[in-house]
């Protein structure tokens, strides 16, 4: 394989979230930065989603085993805290799976400006009626960067991917 870039991205998009396996990292951007050092090394820097991340060794041995079996000798992986990741990074691609998945996406960034930490965000759409008439039940879902909603009409519970 030649060690272009886009060759990379495009293995990158093949790994997927181990928590959210519907999610690839390049949907979640979490990948930061490729650096192509030679012909058969490389190094990725990607951010976790929170840190602490309990995924982020998971997602680091995907990226490093998926480069290796495409022919990449050296696989360094960097994590980096600045700047912090944030929802805007997520593709639209991957928000409209979480949808198709049943995990309400992140809402735009003018509804967030109005909520203050630990508040509850309003009119989460579910992901199964698409009613906006849903409550929130608890600030952590399945995974710590979910929230755990129901909706009222449809009575569902569905995890919502938190703004941050």
């Amino acid at each position: 394989m030649i060690n272009t870039k886009e060759n990379i991205r495009s293995l990158l998009r093949q790994v997927c979230d181990p928590e959210i396996p519907v999610l690839t990292i390049m949907d979640l951007g979490i990948v930061r930065e490729i650096i192509c050092t030679n012909d058969d090394a490389v190094e990725i820097i990607i951010t976790p989603t929170y840190s602490g991340c309990p995924a982020m060794d998971a997602i680091a041995f995907d990226i490093k085993m998926k480069l290796m079996e495409a022919g990449f000798k050296q696989v360094k992986i960097t994590y980096t805290l600045t700047p912090a990741w944030t929802t805007d990074w997520m593709s639209e691609e991957g928000k409209n799976k979480l949808k198709k998945y049943g995990i309400a996406p992140p809402q735009n960034i003018s509804s967030r400006l109005n909520k203050l930490l630990f508040e509850e965000e309003k009119n989460i759409e579910c992901p199964q009626c698409h009613s906006t008439n849903t409550k929130l039940l608890s600030q952590f879902g399945s995974t710590a960067c979910k929230a755990l909603y129901q909706c009222m009409d449809c009575k569902e519970p569905f995890d919502y991917f938190k703004c941050h």
